[in-house]
């Protein structure tokens, strides 16, 4: 009963506000000055120019816009705090320098008004730079108030849903995107310096592949054929390189039907580069150098805090091959195992498997169940089982296994890189067991794609490939507990 008769003020109190600050524009609007009326503001500076550069702008006129955020004193006098994207300034109003007639109009912003004004550049008497202000120019109406300013945004689910409210009031959360913004050009300058051409393919497919996942599917009206989300640019780029192209690159949105999580999103940014006639050693390779160059740009250290951790990216970086490494935390040896034995292990560490599978997925059951979450700082995880690698290369001294590896930082995958595989007849076998593993039920294996096969039958050179998602990098790099802290429009489930 109590919850409800605050919720009952809340609301009454908003709707209160919400009736004053119409009636302010109404007011505003009968005297001819329409806030939404002005098209245009002319700024000769940004608030963080003023602050870096007072000792050469004391004194002079300056043109400044940006969002109302506080107010202080009302007398003769206030003080005022402008907020742009680039941080914020203080910003004096005297009833001599405005008239009274200005400065009583300037009385009734509210908080959230959207304001250009022009002034001078000076410090005050507690030192503090500030511009004092000769005219101003009402830019935009805010008909709805803020959260409450002391504590700023907290719930969560009012962050993710009005994204902009999120950004206006956390100065932090601003920083996140602008550093999303430059971790990625700084990748995409980093693989142009190195030859590597920026392609575009298909979101739009008839056979969604290159990844294991649940794809979404939509109706195109005119052609009368189900199409997919793309799940991973791979099979397109590989074209590219049978194509010629020889080292190219996507960076883009790919679209997955699966759980939601603080790891995963529906949709989720994922960078894939493929390179004519080098393989995973190579990749890994670039993975290094591209992301120690990445963060020397962007944080300038190779020496980072995640969620208390200190993670050292400094070369080299562990390499462990995955039956190494689940031999290291349980103490068994896959190579030592029959497939019998393997099912057998599995049943001893409670670890459910259906039917009899095969000894590669078993070992990759294990990996994902008892050596993921220890991988903290950066550990290269290497050949794979070929059952959980259907487009990677096998190793030609032990075929049951692939030239494949994932990078894992704070024990979670960062990266995945292999060694293509180009021989079409090895790739249409590979396709045909994902085909019935399908048939089986299995919604996330691989589908039979013809002309991807086509593709390889015309030949695909020596190749590495990797793929590295971009958002979980961010959370690395701003210290982002969940992947929905570095999207800027996460996926929610609407409202009722």
């Amino acid at each position: 009963m109590a919850d409800k008769i605050i919720e009952n003020t809340v609301e009454q109190d908003l709707n209160e506000i919400l009736m004053v600050r119409r009636q302010k524009l109404s007011e505003l609007q009968e005297k001819g000055k329409d806030p939404f009326h002005t098209v245009k503001y002319d700024i000769t500076h940004k608030t963080a120019d003023i602050i870096n550069y007072f000792d050469e702008l004391e004194g002079t006129t300056v043109s400044i816009a940006g969002r109302l955020m506080a107010k202080r004193g009302m007398g003769k006098t206030s003080f005022c705090d402008l907020h742009d994207r680039h941080g914020k300034i203080q910003l004096f109003f005297k009833i001599n320098d405005l008239g009274i007639e200005v400065y009583d109009e300037f009385k009734k912003l509210d908080i959230g008004d959207i304001i250009g004004v022009k002034g001078t550049v000076f410090k005050t008497r507690m030192g503090e730079i500030s511009v004092r202000v000769s005219e101003y120019t009402l830019l935009s109406k805010s008909l709805r108030p803020l959260p409450e300013k002391f504590h700023g945004l907290k719930d969560t689910d009012i962050r993710y849903r009005q994204r902009y409210l999120d950004l206006i009031m956390n100065p932090e959360v601003k920083n996140t995107f602008i550093l999303r913004s430059k971790i990625i050009t700084s990748i995409r300058n980093f693989l142009n310096d190195r030859g590597f051409l920026e392609v575009d393919t298909p979101i739009l497919n008839t056979i969604p592949g290159g990844a294991a996942a649940r794809p979404f599917i939509t109706h195109h009206n005119t052609l009368d054929i189900d199409l997919y989300l793309r799940i991973a640019p791979e099979l397109y780029l590989k074209r590219l390189i049978v194509g010629g192209l020889e080292k190219v690159y996507e960076m883009g949105r790919m679209f997955r039907n699966e759980g939601i999580s603080v790891k995963h999103n529906p949709e989720f940014t994922l960078l894939e580069v493929y390179e004519a006639y080098t393989d995973y050693k190579g990749m890994m390779e670039l993975t290094e150098s591209l992301i120690t160059h990445v963060v020397k740009e962007v944080l300038g250290t190779l020496e980072i805090e995640y969620q208390g951790q200190k993670i050292y990216l400094s070369l080299p970086w562990e390499r462990i091959t995955m039956v190494d490494a689940v031999k290291e935390y349980t103490g068994l040896d896959f190579d030592a195992m029959s497939n019998d034995e393997a099912v057998q292990a599995a049943k001893e560490k409670g670890i459910e498997i259906d039917g009899n599978l095969p000894k590669g997925e078993i070992l990759n059951l294990f990996f994902e169940e008892f050596v993921e979450n220890n991988l903290i700082q950066p550990t290269f995880v290497m050949d794979y089982p070929v059952e959980v690698s259907p487009l990677t290369k096998r190793k030609p001294d032990k075929p049951e296994l692939t030239e494949r590896f994932e990078l894992f930082i704070t024990g979670r995958e960062m990266a995945n890189a292999y060694s293509e595989l180009n021989d079409p007849i090895d790739q249409k076998e590979r396709f045909m067991a994902q085909v019935k593993k399908r048939e089986e039920g299995d919604e996330e294996a691989n589908m039979m794609d013809e002309d991807y096969i086509i593709s390889l039958e015309h030949g695909l050179p020596p190749t590495g490939g990797l793929g590295i998602g971009i958002d979980r990098l961010i959370m690395l790099f701003t210290n982002s507990y969940s992947i929905r802290d570095v999207l800027l429009f996460p996926t929610m489930k609407p409202k009722e």
